[in-house]
Order: structure tokens, then C-alpha cells, then sequence
């Protein structure tokens, strides 16, 4: 069975979030690059373009997280708790995050996108261009690297799909090159 299946079984053909049953799509949580039901939650399009921030946030939306928070799927409680971070100065955010629990291991992931951050703290992730990267995006490399530790060579124009950032330093980004996941320079590379 597809994850995508899977997905529409666990969640009863609706958002997980949200609870809508229209234009509902697969969406796999940051710094995840493998699609399996552990990382992957099913939305709805408002609340797929909110969280890629294709739409601005609007706060009422997200008074649903205050029961889909409490699911008992960890995918889901990860991204309840990322997106009420994110619009915690609205006042009534901070009491369900007052109240939601999440393991050590859970909360780690949770806080690898830095939602939890004030945009002071944050680490920007910025192409050659200085245009801003997410975890998710494609990019080109626009010269020849030579990948430390082995003979390849990854060549100009090469695309690097689904980049992981590195939370500790805004200079790099990880992808795959043909079967090997390398660490990339974020000055080689502009956004796809």
C-alpha cells in the first residue's frame, strides 16, 4: 500500500490538521527528505500553502490544532506544535503549547526548523543570490565541486532536489548527487 493510502486510511480521508475532506495532498515534514507514513502527514490546500508559506498565516485557521494536536500520530503532534510556535505571539497558541507534550525525540525534530526561534535567532539559509532557502527546495549548482572523500565530481547545472539546512551554520545544505547524499556550500548553488 502507497504511504499516500496509508495516509487517507489513518486520517479517514481528511486533514490532519484542519479536518477538511477536499484537495487533500501528502505532505512530508522538514528536514525529512524519506516519504513513509512516520514522517508524513495528510493536508489540506490551506493548510499546505500556510505551512510552505504560499499564503500569509491566518491565526483562526489554526484553532483546529487545539484537537489535532492531541493525535496519536507523532507526524501530526510535530507539525500541530510547529505551526502554533509559529503564530505563538497571538496569545492563545502559548496555552496549548503550554499543554501539549511531546518525547525528547519528538521534540528535537519538532524544533529542527527553528519555529521555536524569534526571527533574531533564526539561521537564513541564502543561495549565491542571497535568495532564502527552505528545507524542501531545489537548487543548481552553478560550478563544478569536487565531493571530499571520493573520486565523483558534481558538475555545474547539476539539481539538487529536496535540500536538507544544517541548523548550525547557514553556509550549508545537504542533497543527494546521483545516489550520494553530500554537504553543500550554499555560495555554489541559486535556487531552482
Amino acid at each position: 500500500m502507497s504511504v499516500l493510502q496509508t495516509l487517507k486510511e489513518r486520517s479517514n480521508n481528511s486533514c490532519e490538521l484542519c479536518g477538511a475532506t477536499e484537495d487533500l495532498k501528502q505532505y512530508t515534514i522538514p528536514p525529512s527528505l524519506n516519504e513513509n507514513v512516520d514522517n508524513d502527514v495528510l493536508v489540506c490546500h490551506t493548510c499546505k500553502s500556510q505551512i510552505e508559506g504560499n499564503t500569509e498565516m491566518d491565526p483562526n485557521h489554526w484553532r483546529c490544532l487545539n484537537d489535532s494536536m492531541w493525535s496519536e500520530h507523532v507526524a501530526v503532534q510535530i507539525m500541530a506544535w510547529r505551526m502554533l510556535q509559529r503564530i505563538r505571539n497571538e496569545g492563545w497558541p502559548k496555552d496549548l503549547l503550554d499543554m501539549m507534550y511531546l518525547d525528547d525525540e519528538a521534540l528535537a525534530l519538532a524544533r529542527a526548523t527553528g519555529e521555536d526561534k524569534d526571527a533574531s535567532e533564526k539561521i537564513i539559509h541564502r543561495d549565491s543570490n542571497g535568495v532564502e532557502l527552505k528545507a524542501g527546495d531545489a537548487v543548481v549548482l552553478i560550478k563544478d565541486l569536487k565531493v571530499k572523500g571520493s573520486s565523483m565530481v558534481a558538475k555545474q547545472g547539476t539539481v539538487v532536489r529536496n535540500i536538507r539546512l544544517d541548523r548550525d551554520n547557514e553556509k550549508y545544505i545537504e542533497g543527494k548527487v546521483g545516489a550520494q547524499q553530500i554537504v553543500i556550500i550554499t555560495d555554489y548553488v541559486k535556487k531552482n
